[in-house]
């Protein structure tokens, strides 16, 4: 999966854009079936839905994803027999989130995709053996008993120095670090909506498609908190000092 991201990535265009829609729609299809396991025909029929939707709306102007974006969640929130809202919102994200890791590779090129990336790793891998090394009080207990504060922190320390190799490597301005961090924890977020959205289900995994792993949901859910600030700040301000 990672030789693949790299070579998506890296390639861009059409290749990075199917690739992106291809795992969104699988995305899709695990939410359904944590809400719905009884249904998963109608799972498979929004994602087909999503597909077509994403690759369509990504070959058109960018201001129009806003109008085609709520379809899929929508019609499928109406054909939920139970937490249409959690599907719905849920939903929204998720397309949300792959329409924005396309066009921040469109505008502004591999390296920064790759930033975003390695900025979600690194949050993941430092505060995964930070929080074994040091333990101590939990990060949010009620819906993510393994996490810890020193792992978190670690998480955070860990981006901030990407985002220093990034400023003394490239044009960005120092800014890169700050938003680093708070990427870091926009990845952290989006790894706890998907863990109470779990526990809420009463599933352990969001599928079985990646055997002992779980689903794409399970190991895209950091970027996917990660895309979706990066879109936002992206829509919303002109972060100064930062030269893309």
């Amino acid at each position: 999966m990672v030789v693949l991201g790299i070579a998506g990535i890296w390639a861009g265009g059409v290749w990075f854009q199917m690739l992106v829609v291809f795992a969104t729609a699988v995305m899709i299809w695990e939410l359904w079936i944590m809400i719905h396991p009884d249904r998963p025909t109608v799972g498979m029929l929004l994602a087909a839905l999503v597909a077509s939707v994403l690759s369509g709306f990504l070959t058109v102007d960018r201001a129009w994803f806003l109008f085609f974006l709520p379809i899929a969640p929508l019609i499928g929130a109406a054909a939920s027999q139970r937490e249409r809202v959690t599907f719905g919102l849920f939903a929204l994200m998720i397309q949300a989130a792959g329409w924005g890791l396309v066009m921040f590779r469109q505008d502004y090129g591999a390296i920064w995709l790759f930033w975003l990336v390695l900025v979600v790793i690194v949050t993941d891998v430092a505060g995964y053996f930070a929080g074994r090394a040091l333990g101590g009080p939990k990060f949010w207990p009620a819906v993510s008993p393994k996490k810890t504060w020193s792992g978190t922190i670690a998480g955070w320390i860990a981006a901030a120095l990407v985002g220093l190799i990034f400023w003394a490597a490239t044009p960005a301005g120092l800014a890169i670090v700050a938003l680093s961090t708070v990427l870091s924890l926009a990845g952290q977020m989006g790894d706890i909506a998907e863990s109470a959205l779990k526990r809420r289900m009463g599933v352990k995994d969001s599928s079985a498609l990646i055997p002992g792993h779980g689903g794409l949901f399970d190991r895209f859910d950091a970027l996917l908190g990660a895309s979706i600030t990066m879109l936002l700040i992206a829509l919303l301000f002109d972060v100064p000092g930062l030269a893309f």
